[in-house]
């Protein structure tokens, strides 16, 4: 797992200064401790930092194929580059090297921008062909691995895997994009499809681009795309088969490493999953990890020591103290943009525990998105079981009317909670998920922003591109589309930002077997009754890890890492809650209502209401914005 960095120049060709594309990878050293380079030539350059995983000391980068055509920089793994290395061996390719980089300079030589189809991996690059005086750069199916791109001054596009590595360019502007803000208030995080800054964008997840000097810049293509419009027919047994041998797939392709391998091990079915498969394939102990809290209540230790035990792993487990908002400053430097799942904290704490033992480590992120695992897919479905029998003008009036009636009682029992549920039958499928997976209603959302931003904003609404996507989905169903969604959106977005931001952060390649594109395009295939079956999600993958799980870590109730943020801002966060409404950086920009902020951390300190979130996500944008000030 590396870190990458360039600039080229897209306009007119101008020499590229070695020493900018030199400080833009330093700046993503922690990606990279094993090493670096850079290479340029006129209108180009490249730089890398490289964490070595495969083929230690023979794949330095950047890299220069063996006719010397065609140099790349490369952050990922290619999980089946054997096999296409054999196969360009047979058609002539020369190789001088044992590792997976230069598998693909082999295949751009052969395939051109067709050899991503071929690749099986997680994956950024940026490949420059002499011959053609083109710049190739690229992103895996599903967002795994990331890339930013700005316009800089003087017609040249910079690019980086981090915007710490584009902030690090001098040329590189720091405004911050008023619509990013709307993004980050609604889902806690800002979406592929805009960034914290003005004038940078990121690469989409399965798209590619390829630029030429003397033309304009190119709107990215797509080159993978995942469809629910088919269902796969025959039996459930012939299925669950698949599904097993499918994930043997995605977990024993994903074990090919130099260096020593683990897992992390929560206790929940993914991660056991993945584990279980691993102890099938291995002829040693696999190394798992594990965090709990010291907070009973929240703590799954016992879960993931049982799961140890029954395959008998090299099992090392943590507990942390649940107060660990001292990590505040470091984490809004880790993600650059501002990021307020606060599950980050807890999933820091795990890589760093991981990385005492190995230096890859396989994850269980993706199958509640690929399967159907959330909690809303569940109410998605019976929701859009009401709407097919009730007339859209009837649930607008009955249920809406209800839903702005009901109290937020966030003190209540879930049950008594239903203001989300009734608005968003009132509304269409697509609204109304997006309303379940936003953390902030445009209610809400409205009620806190001040005059600027309110402007700054005119008609867009954050909610306005999820429900087009859902919308455009290539599906049949409601949970197709929001299933869609989730692996368009919030993936990437969200859950596979947290974990390359973590686990790069101290020099750990994570990888996630359950996103393997083949297991993707397979449950998307699956029948509605085999994703949810009464009142479990994820139902053939549990069905499937019968033979491997006990009952209790199949069917228990999902729980995922947990911080107090309620109780922290009523305790040790009280003063910082309070701060949050005098902030220059969040009210004098004319961003936020000082009146607003101040009732909201009144109302949560004094136990009216549990703003524990909202206020988190205030508290990270304002220091995110301070780190990306230029001074900072």
């Amino acid at each position: 797992m590396c870190g990458i960095a360039g600039i080229f120049h897209y306009e007119t060709v101008k020499p590229v200064d070695p020493k900018r594309v030199e400080a833009m990878t330093l700046a993503l050293a922690h990606r990279g401790p094993d090493g670096a380079g850079v290479w340029t030539a006129p209108g180009v350059g490249l730089g890398h930092r490289r964490l070595s995983i495969i083929d230690l000391e023979g794949s330095p980068q950047p890299m220069h194929s063996a006719d010397g055509r065609a140099t790349i920089v490369f952050n990922g793994e290619i999980y089946n580059y054997r096999t296409l290395r054999r196969q360009l061996a047979q058609d002539g390719a020369k190789f001088r090297t044992e590792g997976d980089t230069e598998t693909i300079l082999a295949a751009w030589q052969k395939w051109g921008p067709d050899c991503l189809s071929r690749l099986d991996g997680m994956f950024v690059f940026a490949l420059y062909d002499h011959d053609r005086r083109q710049l190739f750069i690229a992103r895996d199916r599903l967002g795994v691995k990331p890339l930013y791109l700005a316009q800089l001054p003087g017609g040249a596009l910079g690019f980086a895997s981090e915007l710490k590595g584009l902030m690090a360019h001098p040329m590189m502007r720091r405004e911050i994009d008023p619509l990013a803000i709307e993004d980050y208030m609604t889902w806690g995080y800002v979406p592929d499809h805009r960034a914290i800054l003005k004038n940078v964008t990121k690469l989409p997840a399965g798209h590619f681009m390829l630029l030429d000097h003397g033309r304009p810049l190119p709107q990215p293509k797509q080159w993978w795309d995942v469809s629910f419009e088919g269902r796969a027919k025959g039996k459930t047994a012939d299925r669950s088969a698949e599904l097993l041998h499918l994930m043997r797939e995605g977990v024993t392709s994903r074990m090919v490493a130099d260096v020593p391998l683990g897992a992390f091990l929560s206790g929940g079915v993914d991660s056991s999953s993945v584990v279980a498969l691993m102890s099938e394939a291995s002829n040693r102990a696999v190394t798992s990890c594990s965090i709990g809290f010291d907070v009973e209540s929240v703590d799954e230790t016992a879960h993931a020591r049982q799961v140890a035990e029954l395959f008998a792993t090299d099992h090392h487990e943590r507990i942390v103290s649940s107060d660990q908002f001292g990590e505040i400053d470091r984490i809004a430097s880790i993600f650059d943009e501002p990021f307020a799942d606060a599950s980050a904290l807890p999933t820091l704490r795990v890589c760093e525990l991981a990385r005492e033992h190995v230096t890859v480590a396989l994850s269980g992120d993706g199958a509640d998105e690929a399967f159907a695992g959330y909690r809303r897919h569940l109410f998605q479905v019976r929701e859009e079981q009401a709407r097919a029998v009730l007339p859209a003008g009837l649930r607008g009036a009955v249920f809406g009317a209800l839903g702005k009636a009901w109290p937020k009682a966030d003190w209540a029992p879930r049950p008594l909670r239903a203001k989300t549920t009734l608005l968003s039958l009132a509304e269409s499928g697509e609204s109304g998920y997006a309303r379940a997976l936003a953390i902030l209603s445009p209610e809400l959302r409205e009620g806190l922003y001040g005059d600027a931003l309110l402007k700054a904003r005119g008609d867009y609404c954050a909610e306005q591109p999820f429900e087009q996507l859902m919308r455009d989905a290539p599906a049949r169903s409601g949970l197709d589309r929001a299933q869609y969604a989730d692996l368009k959106f919030w993936l990437p977005g969200d859950i596979l930002t947290k974990t390359d931001r973590t686990s790069m952060a101290v020099g750990l390649e994570a990888r996630e077997p359950l996103l393997d594109h083949r297991l993707v395009e397979f449950g998307a295939t699956l029948p509605q009754r085999e994703r949810i079956r009464g009142n479990d999600g994820k139902w053939l993958m549990k069905h499937t890890m019968e033979r491997y799980l006990p009952h209790d870590i199949l069917y228990r109730k999902k729980q995922g890492f947990v911080t107090p943020l309620a109780q922290w801002f009523r305790g040790p966060l009280a003063d910082e809650a309070r701060r949050i409404a005098s902030s220059s950086l969040l009210v004098d920009s004319g961003w936020f209502q000082r009146n607003a902020l101040v009732r909201l951390a009144e109302n949560h300190i004094e136990g009216r209401s549990d703003n524990g979130r909202t206020l988190w996500q205030l508290l990270m944008l304002e220091r995110s914005l301070r780190h990306l000030r230029p001074s900072a």
